[in-house]
This record gives C-alpha cells, sequence and structure tokens, in this order.
C-alpha cells in the first residue's frame, strides 16, 4: 500500500481486522467494507452460518451503491498510455515489486489466450465490439476442448494473483465461462464440487493437484466430464503431469508459462489432447516472439541450447513502478529479459530449466535445481520438495534439498540422495537433505526458495 501511494482501501469485513493495526502507517485515507453475506438474497440469508461483521470506522460499499447513481459516468482513457492496474510480484526472489500494466496490456493478453483456448479467431465489428468466431465447417462442440458460453470452472486461484487476474477471471468472463468460487482449498470439498457442479475445467498451480492426487479416495471420483485441465505459476513435476493425464482421461492437460511482466502468460501448450509435449510450456501465443539468448553476452542461442528466456508482445509491461534502474534491466529494445533459464527444441516449444537468480554454481558448473528436483518426485514418499544452493568453501555452491513427505511415508536422507545421485551427473549431485513439515509456497502457488535460503542461514 505504502509503496503504491494508495489512497483508499476495499477490503472484506473478515480480512479486514488483520490489517487494520497498520493502516495508520500507510496512506490510506478512507476505507470501503463488503461482505460475502451482501451476496445472499432474502430467501436463503436465514440458512447461511455467515453473516455480515461490524467495521467500525469504515464506510459500507452496499450502502454506497444504493445511495449513488448508477448512471457509469463518462471516463476518457487512453488505454495504450493509462494504468488498468499494478500487479505486484510475488516476491518469491526478492522484495516485490509493482508491475505497470495498461489498459490495452491487460486486454489483449485476455484475448491472446482467450483465442488460443478455444481456438477461435477474433473479429472487431463497425461498432469496435469484440468477438470471437470459429472457422468455416468447425463445430466447437465437436472440434474444441473449450467452447465460449458452455464451460464450468471450478476457480480457486487467487485473484490478487497475475494468472488469477487474466486466467481464471479476465477470460473466464470474456469467455462466458461459469464459474465456482472457493475462498480456500480444500481437496475433498474441490473434488466433489466437480460432479456437484458439472465442471469441465480445472486449472491453477501444481500445488493443487499433488493434495488432489494424494487424497485417498482419489480413484473413487468420476472425472470423465472434465474436458481440460491447466496448470502454471510454477514448474509442473513430470511425475505429476504423467499422472494428470491418466486421472483426466478426456482432458487435455495443458502447462503454460508467463510471468506478472507480461501481464500474465506469454506461452502455452495446444490445448488439444496429445499435441503439447510432456515437460514443454508450448509455443508462443499469438502476437508474442519468444528467444534464448546467452546470459552473459546476449548471443540469441539455437535450438537445444540453454539459456536466458525473452519475450516481445503486447502484453509485456510499461516497467515497474517507481523503479526505472528496475525497468532498464529487464526491458531493452522491446525485449522483456525474464531471468528464467530455458530452451527452444526444434519445433519452437519451450522448456523452462529454472529461474536464473536459483542457479548454483559449483566449481563452475551451472546446476539447475529443477533437474534434481525432478528426479526427487520420482521418489514414492515425496510430496513438495525444494532444491537450493548453500555456500561452500571448495565448491562455491552445492545442491540440498528441503523435503515434506507424503503422510504416512517414511524415507531417509541416505535413500533419498541415493535415489537422486545415480541417476544424475557428478557435479550436479545432491550434498545434503533436509526434512520439513512443510514446504513453503506463496498464496499463488510459487515456491518461496528465500524463505528456504533463510533457513540455510538462521
Amino acid at each position: 500500500m505504502t509503496d503504491s501511494g494508495a489512497a483508499m482501501l476495499l477490503t472484506l469485513d473478515l480480512l479486514y481486522p488483520g490489517i487494520q493495526s497498520i493502516i495508520p502507517e500507510t496512506g490510506i485515507r478512507q476505507v470501503i467494507s463488503t461482505s460475502i453475506a451482501d451476496c445472499y438474497n432474502a430467501v436463503v440469508a436465514p440458512t447461511k452460518l455467515l453473516g455480515k461483521l461490524p467495521v467500525p470506522d469504515t464506510l459500507d460499499m452496499t450502502e454506497l451503491i444504493k445511495s449513488h447513481n448508477p448512471a457509469v459516468p463518462a471516463i476518457d482513457i487512453d488505454i495504450e498510455n493509462d494504468l488498468a492496474h499494478l500487479a505486484y510480484t510475488g516476491g518469491t526472489t526478492g522484495v516485490s515489486k509493482g508491475v505497470m500494466l495498461t489498459h490495452a496490456n491487460v486486454v489483449r493478453n485476455t484475448l491472446q489466450f482467450g483465442c488460443w483456448m478455444s481456438g477461435a479467431q477474433l473479429d472487431i465489428d463497425a461498432d469496435e465490439r469484440v468477438k470471437l468466431v470459429y472457422p468455416e465447417g468447425v463445430d466447437p462442440a465437436r472440434d474444441r476442448q473449450v467452447v465460449q458460453d458452455r464451460e464450468v470452472s471450478l476457480v480457486v486461484v487467487p485473484w490478487f494473483h497475475a494468472m488469477g487476474t487474466i486466467g481464471y477471471l479476465n477470460n473466464m468472463i470474456s469467455g462466458g465461462t461459469t464459474m465456482v468460487v472457493f475462498p480456500r482449498f480444500d481437496p475433498k470439498e474441490y473434488l466433489d464440487a466437480v460432479a456437484k457442479f458439472s465442471a469441465t475445467t480445472l486449472g491453477g498451480a501444481p500445488q493443487l493437484y499433488v493434495p488432489l492426487l494424494g487424497q485417498p479416495d482419489f480413484d473413487q471420483y468420476d472425472l470423465s466430464n472434465i474436458r481440460f485441465v491447466a496448470s502454471g505459476a510454477a514448474p509442473l513435476p513430470l511425475t505429476i503431469l504423467e499422472k494428470m493425464k491418466t486421472a483426466f482421461p478426456s482432458g487435455a492437460v495443458v502447462e503454460a508459462y508467463g510471468l506478472t511482466e507480461c501481464t500474465m502468460g506469454a506461452v502455452c501448450n495446444p490445448p488439444i489432447p496429445g499435441k503439447g509435449k510432456a515437460g514443454s510450456v508450448g509455443l508462443p501465443v499469438f502476437d508474442t516472439q519468444c528467444r534464448v539468448v546467452d546470459p552473459e553476452t546476449g548471443r540469441i542461442l539455437p535450438p537445444g541450447e540453454e539459456g536466458e528466456i525473452c519475450i516481445k508482445g503486447p502484453q509485456v509491461m510499461v516497467g515497474y513502478w517507481q523503479r526505472p534502474e528496475a525497468t532498464a534491466e529487464v526491458l531493452r529494445d522491446g525485449w522483456l529479459y525474464t531471468g528464467d533459464i530455458g530452451r527452444e527444441d526444434e519445433d519452437g516449444f519451450l522448456f523452462i530449466t529454472d529461474r536464473k537468480k536459483d542457479m548454483i554454481i559449483y566449481k563452475g558448473y551451472n546446476v539447475y535445481p529443477r533437474e534434481i528436483e525432478e528426479l526427487i518426485y520420482t521418489h514414492p514418499a515425496v510430496e513438495l520438495c525444494g532444491v537450493i544452493g548453500k555456500a561452500d568453501e571448495t565448491g562455491g555452491e552445492i545442491p540440498v534439498a528441503f523435503i515434506q513427505l507424503k503422510a504416512g511415508m517414511i524415507a531417509t536422507e541416505v535413500e533419498l540422495m541415493d535415489h537422486v545421485n545415480s541417476r544424475i551427473a557428478a557435479y550436479k549431485k545432491l550434498r545434503k537433505v533436509i526434512f520439513t513439515d512443510s514446504v513453503p509456497v506463496s498464496p499463488a502457488g510459487k515456491m518461496l526458495k528465500r524463505e528456504l535460503r533463510d533457513r540455510l542461514t538462521n
């Protein structure tokens, strides 16, 4: 709030007590409160356990709506330059930064993925109204996994996150999707909702699917109606991906890639069963270019070679809020330097290797934590894991794994290290395993490796 210079806060009555004490330390001058109970109609309201809570010293949103003219005022917006919102980065590798996104950024990225997922074409009529139309001869009910105005999606992705704002709010609304929104994630409640609401699409971070697949009675659920399953925000372990393909036999299991700095997404696998590539995050979406460059020299690398991923497209941010130096570091000649390491194959499919900041350098060799994590996940006792580098006098950095075991499962440090090190090059070998009750993950589903590093040093 302080960084953005916000003067007004819109809050839920349930959550406001948790932040009320710090409001005087910010520039907030006015607070508007709202409540889930405001959504109940008169018939069902008496049956609900959760009522409206008193929030003193705030304005009530419902009362404001009732007492003001509903006519929409005329507002002159420069879509190319005026900001739609500041989207704050997850802060997984450092201080969270405000990403400046214009109205054009947001609308274009929404339409990019709307066209990509539906296989429809963008059409703008004489009144400048945007609509999606299918190519001649295409019957969407027969030829597409995702059909406009027909899907039902279970939404648990947080809307404060880039993936949530664009993919699970804007895209849902523009595609006419019925949203079943969960205030929090409970694996059993989520699985029960598939049949209860006749859901057809699911989506979220890998940390959504790991506990789902781990439910004791998972095999008892009928998931044949699910036609589309999406994963993003963090790398999806290959072992989990293969289990998902088995669990959703009728659906296209699609992994995508993006970051807050490109509004939401830039790369996605085709939403067609069997057309994606395992381990890949897919192809650049419409009007988007990607290339892989040498992190030191900036030289464009050929297919197969690993380097830093760069993105150019209409969804790339204007820059970081009040951080010109940080902006200049990542925006160069129209290209966004993502800080992610990856490679392209001969077909143009992108494979993410790791974060540049997470890369471990052992005796001059580059060691990518994700490669080690993939091997750890093949052990049947592992629920979640994260690999980071630990300072070492002789090697520079050595790989250390934090591992969360599945409930009721047992494994030793020696067992897990042997499991990994027998299948990896000597310089990449895991040097230590630390067991933990929980691997720290952000509300958006990203692993917080900075917290793991803090645990090593504290």
